[in-house]
C-alpha cells in the first residue's frame, strides 16, 4: 500500500500548497504564538491573557487542512459566517464555534469580563478624590480622541475609525464591544491588536514617565491622611444613581455599564458567594477562552489583511497619546496644588486596572521608597474605566 505522506501530514500539506505569502505569514504567527506562551510564562506579557492566546495561535496556524471542496481551512471556528444554515452545521463542527457564536459575537464574553473588573475595583478612591480622579480619567482619554481623525484621514469610515482609536482606552473588554458595535468585520484584527499593545504597551509607560516627569517631580510624597472613609452604602447608591444616569444617557453602552457597576455594587454589599464565583470562575474562565479565541482567531489570513498595519500604528499612537494625555493631566494638578501633588498618578488615568496603577507606584517608589500613591492612582484608574465606557457609548451613539 502507498502512503501518500503530504495526505498523510495534511498540516504540512497544506504549507507546501499554499501560496508562499500565506504559508511564511503560518510559519511567522506559530513561531510568534510560541514566543508569546514563553513570554506569558516569564512574566514579561500578561500570562492570563497571552498563554492561551499564543498557544490558540500557534495551534490555528499548524491546523490548516484540505476540505472536500479543495479550500483550506480549520475545525476551530469560522468568524466570518452568517448563513443559519451553514452556521448550525459549523456549529456541530467547529469545536469553538458554539463558543464564539453565543459570547464573542454579542459581546457577552466582554460584559462577563467586565463584571469581574467591577468586582474587583473600589469605587471608594473615586469617591474619595472625585475632581482629581475624573479630571486624570478625561486627559487619559487623549488618544481615543485625537486618533479618531486620524484615522479617518488614514482611509477609515467613522465606524472603523472609532473602533480603533478607542483601543486608546487601553480597556480591552470595552474595545471587543466597541468594536462588535461598530465595526464587526474588523474585531478580529482589532481584538488581537488591542491586546498585543495593552501587553506591550505597559512596559513602555516607565519609560514615557521617565522621559517626562523629572525624579523631583516623581519623588512627591503624597497626604493621604486627610482622605475620607467612604461607606459601603454610599458606593452603591452612587453606583446604582450613576448606572442609571449613563444607562439613560447612553443606552446603547448600556450593558458594559450595567456589567461594570453590577460587579461593584456586588462587592459593595458583601454577597460572598457571587463575589467568589465572580472573582475566581467567571473572571478566569472569561479571560482564558477571551485569551484563547483571539489566538484562534489570528490566522494568516486575518494578519495579511492590509488594514492590520494602519490598526497596528493607530493603536499603538492611541495608547501612547492617552500615556501622555494623562500625565499631562498630572502635570496640570502638580501646578494646581501648589506643587504638592505627584504628577506620575496621571499615567493611571488610562484605565486598565489595576495594571497603570501598578505603573505609577513602582515608578514613584523607585524615585522614593516612602511615597505612596496607590490610593490615588487606583481613583484616577476606576475613574478611567467610566471614562472610556462613556466615550465608547458616544461613539456607538453617534456612529451605529
Amino acid at each position: 500500500m502507498n502512503i501518500d505522506v503530504l495526505s498523510l501530514f495534511q498540516g504540512i500539506a497544506t504549507l507546501v500548497g499554499q501560496d508562499p505569502t500565506f504559508a511564511v505569514a503560518r510559519i511567522v504567527l506559530m513561531l510568534l504564538g510560541i514566543s508569546f506562551v514563553y513570554l506569558g510564562y516569564k512574566g514579561i506579557l500578561e500570562a492570563l491573557i497571552m498563554i492561551p492566546m499564543g498557544l490558540g495561535m500557534a495551534t490555528v496556524n499548524a491546523s490548516v487542512l484540505f476540505f472536500p471542496d479543495g479550500k483550506t481551512g480549520t475545525i476551530f471556528l469560522d468568524p466570518l459566517v452568517t448563513d443559519p444554515s451553514a452556521l448550525v452545521n459549523i456549529l456541530q463542527i467547529n469545536w469553538l464555534q458554539p463558543i464564539y457564536t453565543m459570547s464573542f459575537t454579542n459581546g457577552l464574553i466582554a460584559c462577563l469580563v467586565f463584571i469581574g473588573i467591577g468586582v474587583l475595583c473600589d469605587i471608594g478612591f473615586v469617591l474619595a478624590r472625585p475632581f482629581s480622579s475624573m479630571f486624570l480619567a478625561l486627559w487619559g482619554e487623549l488618544g481615543s480622541v485625537a486618533v479618531f481623525p486620524l484615522a479617518v484621514a488614514f482611509g477609515m469610515t467613522p465606524q472603523e475609525a472609532a473602533a480603533t482609536a478607542i483601543v486608546g482606552g487601553a480597556d480591552g473588554p470595552m474595545v471587543l464591544f466597541t468594536s462588535l458595535m461598530l465595526s464587526p468585520h474588523l474585531f478580529v484584527p482589532i481584538g488581537i491588536v488591542a491586546y498585543l499593545y495593552l501587553s506591550l504597551c505597559y512596559g513602555l509607560y516607565p519609560y514615557l514617565i521617565k522621559a517626562l516627569i523629572p525624579k523631583k517631580m516623581r519623588a512627591i510624597q503624597m497626604d493621604l491622611k486627610g482622605m475620607p472613609q467612604i461607606t459601603p452604602l454610599q458606593k452603591i447608591m452612587f453606583s446604582t444613581i450613576t448606572v442609571t444616569i449613563l444607562c439613560l444617557l447612553f443606552p446603547v453602552a448600556g450593558p458594559l455599564f450595567v456589567s461594570f457597576f453590577l460587579g461593584i455594587v456586588i462587592r459593595e454589599a458583601g454577597v460572598k458567594p457571587y463575589i467568589e464565583f465572580i472573582e475566581t470562575t467567571l473572571l478566569y474562565s472569561s479571560t482564558f477562552f477571551l485569551g484563547l479565541l483571539l489566538g484562534v482567531l489570528c490566522e494568516a489570513g486575518t494578519i495579511l489583511n492590509p488594514v492590520v498595519l494602519k490598526i497596528l500604528i493607530l493603536g499603538s499612537t492611541a495608547l501612547m497619546v492617552s500615556g501622555v494625555g494623562g500625565l499631562i493631566g498630572g502635570i496640570l494638578l502638580y501646578y494646581f496644588s501648589g506643587k504638592k501633588y505627584n504628577p506620575v498618578i496621571g499615567i493611571a488615568g488610562v484605565s486598565c486596572t489595576p495594571t497603570t496603577a501598578k505603573v505609577a507606584q513602582k515608578v514613584v517608589f523607585k524615585a522614593n521608597p516612602r511615597a505612596m500613591v496607590m490610593p490615588l492612582a487606583l481613583g484616577a484608574n476606576v475613574s478611567g474605566v467610566i471614562t472610556t465606557a462613556i466615550l465608547a457609548g458616544i461613539y456607538c451613539t453617534l456612529l451605529k
